[in-house]
């Protein structure tokens, strides 16, 4: 008779995975030249390129991404997606909470982006495992994507200097509605309507409104609103794109509702606030 026993430390194991829960899971891929706002979430990313290339820009600098490439993000640092008409981005994206990633040298940074060569074939196996189970919605499909979130973690940690670290919980929205959240940063600027996230979310529409109104102190389609006029006002700011461009690549249906809106919220036309803007850094000021 021949035996082999192996004993695990659970409090090891624990130290790194037990706070890590994953909030949602999204594939998006991008025609033509597309760029996401500038923007933040209480929770940790993964970004995996699936295919094309774009760029990141994380603070104040930009950082080119291409297929097998992974963003990772640690709570509360501003980022902001781009793709090219050339090669339009592709990527799997999972919100993930209670845990957080720490490197040697980038950890005061909050972020880490990663080239896989040979590893980049297991990285995207798991996470489209993930998207898969979640696709599928079979019974206990959300107990099997934890469980691959959790080896996709140790595969990090193997194959790079990346330590998941355990946190107390975040101040954090619910699953679904964090879920909603990031499908509106990502759909803003298209004809998406309260049944479009929901759907995304997974969620009923009145549920949806609730939780989201309770976690983020907004209704969903009050937070689009809010979006498509940053965008505006970004784009008012830095091109010299013509209204009706600006109130397209915005999500606006017209021009006229779109200058209904800003002037609304702005007290000011956008056509003033463009001027404003010019003559404020003409001055310096």
């Amino acid at each position: 008779m021949s035996t082999e026993r192996y004993v695990f430390s659970e409090h090891e194991f624990r130290t790194y995975y037990s706070g890590a829960r994953l909030l949602y899971i999204s594939r998006e891929k991008y025609g033509g030249d597309w760029y996401s706002m500038p923007h933040i979430h209480k929770f940790t990313e993964f970004f995996f390129v699936v295919g094309g290339s774009g760029k990141f820009q994380i603070r104040d600098n930009a950082y080119g991404i291409a297929t097998g490439d992974m963003v990772l993000l640690n709570p509360q640092v501003e980022h902001t997606e781009t793709s090219v008409v050339e090669a339009p981005l592709e990527y799997i994206v999972l919100g993930i909470e209670g845990v957080k990633l720490v490197t040697g040298l980038d950890s005061a940074e909050g972020f880490n982006i990663i080239h896989f060569d040979e590893a980049a074939d297991d990285i995207s196996n798991y996470m489209h495992r993930i998207l898969a189970e979640a696709k599928r919605c079979n019974s206990g499909y959300e107990d099997v994507c934890q469980s691959l979130l959790h080896i996709l973690l140790i595969n990090l940690m193997r194959r790079t200097k990346i330590t998941p670290r355990t946190e107390d919980a975040f101040e954090n929205a619910s699953p679904k509605a964090a879920s909603a959240k990031a499908y509106i940063d990502m759909h803003f600027r298209e004809n998406i309507t309260l049944q479009s996230i929901a759907e995304a979310a997974n969620s009923n529409k009145y549920y949806l409104s609730h939780i989201f109104s309770q976690a983020y102190g907004i209704s969903p389609l009050q937070y689009v609103q809010t979006l498509r006029l940053e965008n505006s006002k970004y784009l008012l700011r830095t091109t010299n794109y013509s209204l009706k461009q600006i109130a397209s690549m915005s999500g606006f249906s017209s021009i006229s509702y779109f200058t209904q809106r800003f002037s609304k919220v702005e007290n000011m036309t956008p056509s003033s606030y463009r001027n404003m803007c010019q003559s404020r850094m003409a001055n310096g000021t």
